[in-house]
């Protein structure tokens, strides 16, 4: 039987809970303030900057309701995933709750799937960074700035948690105060009252000008769901992240009370601003992008420029993220004996550096497989992670279910943040969810993703399975459960 990581007692040090060991072993590095921003800046993807324009193509200004639908069932999840963190606060989160109300199998499977999507989001973002970084320099060709980008943010996620946080709450910040801006600005020039500017204000008309407000008939607010669903994937990480702060109960109660407005401000408002500013046929919302479309409507100089240095913000933001994200759910995994045990681990400074390290080197090979078979093993590798946040979202939705009553059985004084009208609004998103999966099939680009992505689950689940049946790996672990334990994990 193979020797198995050993737990060491640490004390927090006065006055400096920061220093404190979270529950599951993790160093307690993040701030209070750190919590917030990532909460905030993880509804704000690099997809919402870039991917809106192919939305409003497709549903025209209807293209509000595809958000205020998809938002909606985040909101909804969130408040699920929110009741189990705020009760058990864990590195593991979704899928260590899934291994205690599902069962093992249910934990490892949407454990391994979460980290197989956000290595390959590495790579996405690392590419997608390195473009706009070669525009700026191109003496530097595009591989070496996807290897400067993802060697700088491995350095940051290893140094500590609190590195991680603080290069995450500028980020962040950088977003939050850009598409707030965005919103400020544009609200402004729609009703004319944009100072210095002689430009009288558009008003609604824009809203329905082009062959009305829904151009495309009803049908396409379906087709803008599946545009614009993953661009809110990333609204779990806070969940995750609690387990190493200051006070994970109130961070986690914070950040969920504060989802609907988040959602309702940076992606409605946002997009109401383009589609009020513009008619939603304008060329320039796909040739120039919705948001560079907007700002040189209302003679915003330098937009493109401007609009690339947020994007790039929120690409290094997903990338720091991805990889934290990766890396906590794979220390969780090992910890459950889901994963080689030295990925549950921590140094000196709480970091678990195996995990992190066993995480980006996938997403090296990710990033090298985009630049060598772009078109073949990277397509694949996209394809079959493509409806993995579907399927988390559906499984967060069926564990709580289950979790909420072995809370109120073992921990009724935690239940603090409680999901709305249980259990009929789960149901009801689970219904939602299942209706975009199946809907999905019926689109051509959709389908490939779906089946691709349930090809994946499928073999993780095989191998979850097998390893029930013969007990690997489970008799040894450190259970990563209820987080109880105040210890360290050393080699």
């Amino acid at each position: 039987m193979s020797a198995q990581p050993t737990t060491t007692k640490v004390a927090a040090q006065p006055g400096n809970p920061a220093q404190a060991p979270s529950p599951d072993g993790l160093q307690a590095g993040l701030k209070n303030r750190h919590l917030s921003m990532i909460a905030i800046g993880g509804v704000i993807g690099a997809g919402l900057f870039v991917g809106s324009s192919s939305g409003i193509a497709a549903a025209g200004p209807a293209i509000l309701i595809s958000y205020a639908l998809v938002g909606a069932m985040v909101v909804l999840v969130m408040r699920m995933l929110g009741e189990m963190a705020a009760a058990r606060p864990t590195s593991g989160s979704f899928s260590t709750y899934a291994d205690q109300a599902l069962g093992r199998w249910a934990g490892f499977s949407i454990g391994w799937l979460y980290w197989f999507f956000w290595v390959v989001v590495l790579a996405v973002e690392a590419t997608a960074g390195a473009v706009i970084l070669n525009g700026w320099i191109p003496a530097i060709p595009q591989w070496g700035w996807a290897l400067i980008v993802m060697v700088v943010l491995t350095a940051t996620n290893l140094v500590s948690v609190g590195s991680y946080g603080e290069f995450e709450f500028w980020f962040a910040g950088i977003k939050v105060v850009a598409i707030g801006g965005f919103v400020a600005i544009g609200l402004l020039a729609v009703f004319g009252l944009l100072p210095g500017s002689d430009n009288p204000g558009t008003g609604f008309a824009h809203l329905t000008d082009a062959d009305g407000f829904m151009p495309h008939g009803a049908g396409a607010i379906l087709t803008g769901v599946l545009m614009v669903v993953f661009s809110f994937m990333g609204s779990e990480i806070v969940t995750l992240a609690a387990g190493e702060s200051e006070d994970p109960q109130r961070a986690v109660t914070k950040a969920t009370n504060s989802v609907i407005w988040r959602i309702g401000v940076f992606y409605l408002g946002s997009i109401f601003v383009v589609v009020t500013l513009l008619p939603w046929n304008d060329k320039s919302i796909v040739k120039d992008g919705s948001y560079v479309a907007a700002l040189n409507s209302i003679d915003i100089p330098h937009a493109g420029q401007i609009m690339n240095v947020i994007v790039l913000t929120a690409v290094l933001s997903c990338l720091n993220s991805g990889l934290y994200t990766a890396s906590r759910m794979a220390f969780s995994l090992g910890r459950r004996g889901d994963a080689p045990k030295a990925f549950a681990r921590t140094n000196a400074h709480g970091v678990p550096q195996a995990a992190i390290l066993g995480s980006v080197v996938f997403g090296f090979v990710a990033v090298w497989f985009n630049y060598q078979w772009k078109d073949t093993v990277f397509d694949f590798l996209l394809n079959s992670s493509g409806a993995v946040a579907l399927f988390v979202w559906l499984m967060i939705c069926f564990t709580q279910l289950r979790m909420r009553g072995i809370i109120l059985r073992e921990q009724p004084e935690k239940l603090v943040v409680k999901m709305w009208l249980f259990p009929y609004l789960t149901w009801v998103t689970i219904g939602m969810i299942s209706f975009v999966l199946v809907y999905m099939l019926t689109d051509d680009a959709g389908r490939e993703q779906v089946i691709m992505s349930l090809l994946a689950a499928a073999l993780v689940l095989a191998i979850a399975l097998f390893r029930d049946l013969t007990g690997a790996g489970r008799k040894d672990a450190d259970t990563d459960t209820a987080g109880i334990e105040d210890s360290v994990t050393r080699p």
